[in-house]
């Protein structure tokens, strides 16, 4: 894990502003390379892999998705280490990263693309970075990706007239769960960043800190969120080094851990169940609506790797998680299935309707 990287993304994606956050942090050098259609085609062919970012070592290494990068990293170059020590801690930060990952996603496209000024920033910027080796005006690339974009993380992914209001509420009710928690302390779980920090970093940096009305919300009613994005951003592995790493999971996440794992783990299992039966779409209640959202095999094989992870604790962490996560982690004890040959994610892969994120 040694040498130079380079950083394959965009500057205004999700899953690459999570990656260069942890890199800077853990003191990884790269070089960061803007995708185009072309990078992206030639990412793919090296990895067999559709997705973004992508990691290239000098080396001819390369790695795909982040939570597999971020591990690698954290058990092939332990210092700066960014996870907790304490076996049930480091569960529930692995959990918290990937609820983050996947349970902000929707609220962080939705108001990326749901609102007139956010919409036509984000195609135009997308039309002059991931299209800007193809032909025709600058204009028309805009307009493509903003109704590409739209067709994929609005109307196919469940959000209508009735549960707009429920993601907006989703967005609103965990700034005010995260606000007093980095009032009182640096970061999620204590003086030094971990696995739940670069998860929620991602949506953080480059969606609801970026794109105009989501920022003008967190400026308004989380401004201590607002100073972690910055914090963790600034952070340089020698601060990271000298602070102290915590053990555990403070008190105080418990009411995030728990609004966490009753949705993520909601829309996981029905997600999971969809993939098992080879169903198209996912179909849940949560909110106090039905949802109807894409079948995503990578989300199904996140499920099997949580359970796997909580199978591997002991009786006494195990018990820990569950007091921490409420009745939602009953779900953690399901069961450890083999999903579909055709359905299971290579390296890490997303589903179609995440590539450009």
């Amino acid at each position: 894990m040694t040498g130079r990287w380079r950083l394959h993304g965009l500057k205004q994606s999700y899953f690459t502003g999570k990656l260069e956050g942890y890199l800077r942090v853990k003191g990884v050098s790269f070089d960061f390379v803007e995708m185009d259609t072309a990078d992206f085609r030639a990412c793919g062919r090296a990895t067999g892999v559709n997705q973004m970012p992508q990691l290239e070592g000098s080396d001819g290494t390369w790695l795909t998705d982040t939570t597999a990068i971020l591990r690698r990293f954290e058990a092939e170059r332990p210092e700066p280490a960014l996870q907790p020590t304490g076996p049930a801690a480091a569960f529930l930060s692995l959990f918290l990263e990937d609820a983050f990952d996947e349970w902000l996603w929707r609220p962080a496209l939705y108001y990326r693309w749901a609102f007139h000024e956010d919409s036509r920033l984000m195609g135009r910027q997308l039309g002059r970075t991931i299209l800007g080796d193809l032909p025709g005006p600058l204009a028309l690339r805009a307009l493509f990706m903003r109704h590409r974009q739209q067709r994929t993380f609005l109307r196919e992914d469940g959000v209508t007239r009735d549960t707009a209001p429920l993601i907006e509420a989703q967005y609103s009710e965990t700034l005010a769960l995260l606000e007093p928690i980095l009032a009182r302390r640096p970061f999620l779980f204590g003086e030094r960043p971990v696995a739940a920090d670069f998860g929620l970093f991602g949506p953080m940096f480059r969606h609801f800190f970026s794109d105009p009305t989501p920022a003008a919300i967190l400026r308004e009613t989380a401004p201590n969120v607002m100073a972690w994005v910055a914090r963790l951003w600034a952070l340089t592995p020698q601060a990271a080094a000298a602070a102290a790493c915590p053990d555990e999971a403070p008190d105080d996440l418990d009411p995030l851990l728990r609004l966490a794992a009753h949705e993520h783990l909601t829309e996981l299992v029905a997600n999971l169940e969809a993939v098992i039966d080879r169903r198209d779409k996912a179909v849940f209640d949560l909110r106090g609506a039905r949802w109807t959202t894409p079948v995503s095999p990578y989300c199904a094989a996140c499920l099997i790797d949580l359970r796997t992870l909580y199978a591997a604790l002991t009786a006494e962490d195990r018990a820990t998680v569950d007091a921490r996560l409420g009745p939602a982690s009953a779900q953690l004890r399901g069961p450890i299935v083999e999903l579909p040959a055709t359905t299971v994610p290579r390296a890490g892969q997303r589903p179609k309707n995440h590539r450009w994120a």
